[in-house]
Parts: structure tokens; sequence; C-alpha cells
């Protein structure tokens, strides 16, 4: 084995050299996931298939019978397609995975084949799961390409937004950038470059303005994290969008996230759904569900025609997650304040397109005490973050 010696990622590279492979799976940690807690039933919500996705942090849930049968693999890519067709969170999880009447075939292989023959049938059907059956059906062990697979460059630049000051988190913001917090044990910001990193994005600009020596101290230029970073610097706070304007010009699309989120977001399912609708702007958008503590009236001419008891209500909200194809950043003014939401409005109002992107992966915006709380606790409960 003449590669032993060299790191995993080396290895691979010279296998991608050697072979010409688009994914060549690393050597080394492997995470150990329970497959019984990615099984969910006909009758569970989209909201289920959710939580479940955010657990095992593979982009899938499975579909089984009473009898822990298999059905079919439902997965962030499904879930997406039926909140775009209007599925509420409540709807049961099977509708996204119906074509007509019927559930959607999905590959899977039995427990006899080799490690081999299992990345073949995913590199074959373009699928990143397999679920293995044993010989009554049921699903053993899920092999997926996760990641520890290398991916090719993205081709885009990404921009985190740090310049904020982080006040509805003071104290802890008082000597740190809210990007900076620890959580889990390392800055949110390490994450997030992490998650870009192994999404094949290596060019990162960051904008900075409070604290700035506390980011550019501990990231230097990248290299330790396998990416090329530039600072931008902001001698005033510009809004969500101003500082776009102060990064160097591209005929890249610029992904752009707020530094104070935590998620598992599949960028590259983000880059070609915003490429697939020749968008101007791709916002990631999150469902948010809203019960209201009391019964509402509906009511006409002062007679009750019915009262919905604490009902539910669910809305896609904005999850600082962006794609801005170049010609979108013809709309940020230079050296003003200017919010994503002015963005938004500009290019409606001059006739392009901006996109909706629902994240179905794990998601959480960390702007309150509580928010950081969870986080930390969510990274204690998680399989993926360890």
């Amino acid at each position: 084995m003449w590669l032993s010696r060299e790191s995993p990622r080396v290895r691979c590279a010279a296998l991608h050299e050697i072979f010409g492979l688009d994914l060549c799976l690393l050597l080394g940690r492997r995470m150990m996931i329970d497959v019984n807690k990615l099984f969910i039933r006909r009758e569970d919500s989209i909201c289920t298939a959710m939580k479940c996705i955010d657990w095992g942090g593979q982009g899938i849930a499975i579909l089984v019978d009473d009898e822990d049968g298999f059905i079919a693999t439902v997965t962030d890519g499904d879930l997406r397609r039926a909140i775009l067709a209007g599925a509420g969170l409540d709807s049961p999880s099977v509708v996204a995975v119906m074509r007509g009447e019927q559930v959607r075939p999905s590959i899977t292989a039995p427990a006899t084949t080799t490690h081999d023959e299992r990345m073949e049938l995913m590199r074959q059907h373009e699928i990143r799961h397999l679920p293995i059956l044993d010989e009554s059906g049921r699903v053993i062990e899920l092999a997926t390409l996760n990641e520890h697979v290398v991916h090719n460059e993205l081709p885009v630049q990404a921009v985190i937004m740090a310049g904020g000051f982080g006040k509805r988190l003071r104290p802890f913001t008082d000597n740190l950038p809210k990007p900076m917090l620890p959580v889990g044990g390392k800055p949110l910001m390490e994450r997030t470059i992490e998650s870009l990193q192994q999404a094949g994005v290596r060019r990162i600009n960051i904008t900075t303005h409070y604290l700035p020596e506390k980011i550019t101290g501990y990231f230097g230029t990248g290299s330790r994290h396998g990416v090329q970073l530039k600072y931008v610097s902001e001698e005033q706070p510009l809004g969500t969008a101003g500082a776009i304007g102060l990064v160097t010009e591209t005929d890249e699309p610029l992904l752009v996230l707020n530094g104070d989120i935590l998620t598992r977001i599949d960028f590259r399912a983000f880059l070609d759904f915003h490429q697939e609708r020749e968008a101007d702007l791709t916002v990631g958008a999150r469902q948010y569900e809203i019960e209201l503590p009391y019964g509402v009236i509906e009511a006409t001419d002062g007679v009750i025609e019915q009262i919905r008891e604490k009902p539910k209500y669910s809305f896609l909200v904005n999850a600082g997650v962006y794609l801005l194809a170049p010609r979108a950043r013809n709309f940020i003014p230079k050296g003003r304040s200017f919010n994503m939401t002015d963005l938004i409005d500009a290019l409606i109002s001059n006739g392009g397109t901006v996109a909706c992107f629902p994240i179905v992966e794990y998601w959480l915006d960390i702007g309150r005490h509580e928010d950081f709380l969870k986080a930390e606790q969510d990274l204690r409960d998680l399989p993926w973050a360890a």
C-alpha cells in the first residue's frame, strides 16, 4: 500500500488523479448511526421526517411499515419538493415520495453485497444513500456517501457576514463577536467554514466590524482549514447586504451566510436549485410553525361559523442563507446601509427572479441566549456533531 503514509485527504486526491473518480471515500473514523432511529411510518408527518433528518445528519429518513419492512427512502430533496408544492409540516411524510397513487420505488441492496458493490450502485444511480436489507426486507444498515467524501470544488465564492455586535447575546459578546462564540467546543464560524470546505467551497470572504482582530487572529489565511480567506472590513455597519458591495467582483455566484446560524444545509443542492431556476437571488427558507394558545373565531356579520381551537399556522421564514447571481450585485449601492430585504424588493421591482429554497436539514439561528443553549444541547445529542 504505497499510499499508506499519506493523510486521508492526500490519498483520496491521489486516487482521484489516478482513477479519475469524482468521489473517493476517505479512510478514517466512520460515523455509526442506529438505523432504527431513522425510521418513520406512513402516518408520521413531514415535521417528524425533518426531525429525523436533523438527528441523523445524512439527509434521509426511512419509511417502514408496522413490521419495520422497508417501503421507501425520504430524502431532504423529497421534503423540499413537497413543501414547495404546498405540503405543511403536519402533512404525512409519505406524500413526499408519492408518484400519483403509488410510492416511488427506491434503490436497495441485500446484506450480501460487498462494500465496493454498494459504492458502485450509488454511483450508478447517482444516489447518496443505500438501504441494506435482510432476507425479510427489513433495513439493517444504511450505506452512505457522507461527509467523508471529497467533492470537486464548488464554483461559488462564499461570504460570511460577521460584522454585527450580537447585543442580544450579551454578556457573552462583550469580548467576542457573535460568530466566534464557542458552540460544542469550537467557534460557531469555524463550524460554518468546515461545512463550506466539506461541500467544496474553497474561497471565503468574511465581513468584519466588531472586534475584527478576534476573527482574523484565529483564522488567519484559512490554510489551517483548507480554504482561502479574505477579510472585508466595514468601517461602519452596512446592513445585511451592503457589505457585499465591498467584496471583489466575480463572475461566479456568491453564497452569502449570516454569521450566527448553525446549519447542515446541502450547499450543492442549493446551488443546483438556484441554477435550475436561473434565479437572480435564491433565499434559503425554513418552515416555521406557530400554534396560537387560543381558540380562533371565524365569523361573518357577527355570527360565528366555527371556532378553531389552538390552530397551527405554518410559514416559510428567511433563514439567512442566500445565493446571488453576479447581476444581482448591480442593485447593491456602494458605501451605504442596505439590507437583503432591500435587495429582494429591488430585484422583484425590476423584473428579477427571486427563488425560495426550503431548508429541511438542521438549522438554528443563534440570536438569543436560549438559542445558544439549544445549540450546545443539540451538539451533544446529535451523532453528526461528534
